[in-house]
């Protein structure tokens, strides 16, 4: 069987530009990087600004394994698969962060035959927007200590600093450091950090801007810190919004590249869901909208993170609607939550499957919480039984949801004509209308109250005393109208990793919450969730090769 790198080198690539003209681009429209992708440029963004917006779709997933349930390469299939039925459809997807590339999960371009290519470019450093995030962010974390360091006009406490430092690597020995030692001319000492680049609110900021002038407004809205009498430092008051953005100037050009099957593809922006919104970019993804009939995206994880930031930062901001969601499920991940072992998921276990169920169930009920039609799509494994997946088909039916088994992984476009068609049928002659979960006017104590209550199903939520006082803080600077952005493992429905299946009576722990005040949300942080992830004991990055002709091995 051919590896997933393998699959990719055999791809018979289109120029770029005859991809970009697939879509109405024409070669002014795109900026080279190479002949296999191009970025939008400016001049283009603003001549389709005004052009009407095809139909969005959604995948999503249930709560996955480790190694995740084919999101991407469902979204990729989907989109190649409503080209081959007759519709004109682009994908819309998130870069990949270097920090699973390397970790456990591997890449993020889709996989077998549905992937979006140059696949070992677009893993490893691509367009280099990630690097250009990195550097804005340190370039004012490397500001704000000068800005100390020279006199601190502003009065900002170096104990109150609130901006770490980001790196797009797992590094857990950089989660807490201290900074400035070494005498004086080196700085304040502090205690610091490091964040991985998916964390940054600059990222985050970066996908939430419709354009450069939002991009850099919402840049100087950023809070830094607070001064020594607690009243908050901004951007803008260190004047270096500008500075910044500049540095930002290329890198928010959407990306566009291919699928295996020549289906155009803006790959752009990389926030994760379990800390951050977990989207690409909206400017990418309304710029494909205004391309073609239908978008298919994808957000971060299952259903309880990646979607409910979705609908309710990501839409909001975007100012765009959904019209469907593809949800995906797959047989080891049932048997997962159905307490079969890691190790032992490819064995046979109908009892498992049906145990699972009721993963699958609660992300159903959530579907619907948002008022959303959807699709479940069985992504299927040369190891899944007839039995098993029949099992899950008929528990679908059973709810009276759509239902159908694909093999994009196997079959690119054609593992999932029928799902495509379905899909179609659901939402061709329907007005989309986007339904949040709550209201921006709720107290933020009841906003956080009802996701975890009715998306996770949490019997209550349990503030830390220093969550109390972050809210105390929130509620004095005005910022409590803002929606919020729950950063919680995606191993489970609630906030303990070790809690499958669908969990009761549990407690959802909130210990802070920190104000992206640029971004414009507000992030519970809950259990143990780590926004510098750690490696594995055998990370992929053992498996990663290059020969001496430049061939690179191991990426997945």
């Amino acid at each position: 069987m051919l590896s997933d790198i393998e699959i990719a080198r055999q791809a018979k690539m289109k120029h770029i530009v005859e991809v970009g003209k697939q879509i109405g681009l024409t070669e002014d429209d795109l900026e080279l990087y190479g002949s296999n992708k191009a970025k939008i440029s400016y001049e283009a963004l603003n001549r389709l600004k005004d052009k009407p917006f095809g139909k969005l779709i959604l995948v999503s997933a249930i709560t996955p394994t480790p190694a995740g349930e084919g999101k991407t390469t469902n979204a990729i299939g989907l989109s190649m698969a409503l080209n081959k039925i007759g519709k004109k459809s682009i994908v819309a997807i998130r870069e990949p962060s270097l920090g699973p590339t390397f970790g456990i999960k591997g890449g993020a371009a889709g996989g077998g035959h549905a992937q979006v290519v140059p696949m070992e470019e677009i893993n490893l450093h691509f367009t280099g927007d990630i690097h250009a995030i990195t550097s804005a962010h340190n370039t004012l974390a490397a500001l704000i200590d000068n800005h100390i360091y020279f006199g601190n006009e502003l009065g900002i406490d170096p104990v109150k600093v609130t901006w770490k430092r980001v790196l797009d690597v797992n590094d857990r020995a950089l989660r807490d450091i201290v900074v400035g030692l070494g005498g004086r001319g080196q700085g304040v000492p502090r205690q610091d950090g490091f964040d991985i680049t998916s964390a940054s609110e600059i990222m985050a900021i970066f996908c939430l801007s419709n354009d450069l002038d939002e991009l850099k407004k919402k840049l100087g809205n950023i809070i830094i810190g607070f001064t020594f009498d607690n009243k908050p430092v901004t951007v803008s008051m260190l004047k270096v919004e500008g500075s910044l953005t500049a540095l930002l100037k290329d890198a928010f050009k959407p990306n566009l590249v291919q699928t295996l099957e020549n289906t155009p593809a803006f790959v752009h922006g990389g926030p994760f869901a379990n800390i951050a919104q977990g989207a690409n970019s909206i400017l990418a993804t309304k710029t494909a909208l205004r391309l073609s009939d239908y978008v298919v995206t994808e957000a971060g994880f299952g259903f309880d993170l990646g979607a409910e930031k979705f609908f309710d930062i990501v839409c909001r901001y975007g100012e765009f609607c959904t019209s469907a969601v593809v949800l995906v499920a797959t047989i080891r991940a049932l048997k997962l939550h159905g307490d079969a072992k890691l190790k032992e998921l490819a064995e046979p276990d109908p009892d498992a499957v049906r145990k699972g169920l009721a993963n699958l169930g609660k992300h159903i009920e959530n579907i619907h919480k948002f008022g959303m039609k959807a699709v479940v799509a069985v992504n299927s494994f040369a190891t899944d039984t007839e039995e098993e997946i029949q099992i899950v088909v008929d528990f679908c039916k059973s709810l009276s949801m759509p239902v159908e088994v694909v093999d994009y992984w196997g079959k690119g476009g054609d593992g999932g004509l029928n799902l495509a068609e379905k899909v179609v049928s659901l939402i061709e002659n329907e007005k989309c209308v986007l339904r949040p979960l709550y209201e921006l006017d709720s107290p933020v104590e009841d906003k956080i109250h009802k996701i975890a209550t009715e998306i996770y199903g949490a019997e209550n939520i349990d503030f830390t005393p220093a969550a109390k006082k972050d809210l105390r803080r929130i509620y004095k600077l005005g910022l409590d109208k803002l929606p919020v952005c729950i950063a919680k493992t995606q191993k489970s429905l609630s906030d303990n990793p070790d809690l499958l299946g669908r969990p009761k009576d549990f407690l959802v722990t909130v210990r802070e919450v920190l104000i992206a005040s640029g971004a414009g949300f507000l992030i519970p942080i809950t259990g143990e969730i780590m926004r510098m992830p750690g490696l594995p004991k055998r990370p992929n990055a053992e498996v990663v090769d290059i020969d001496n002709d430049g061939n690179i091995t191991g990426l997945s």
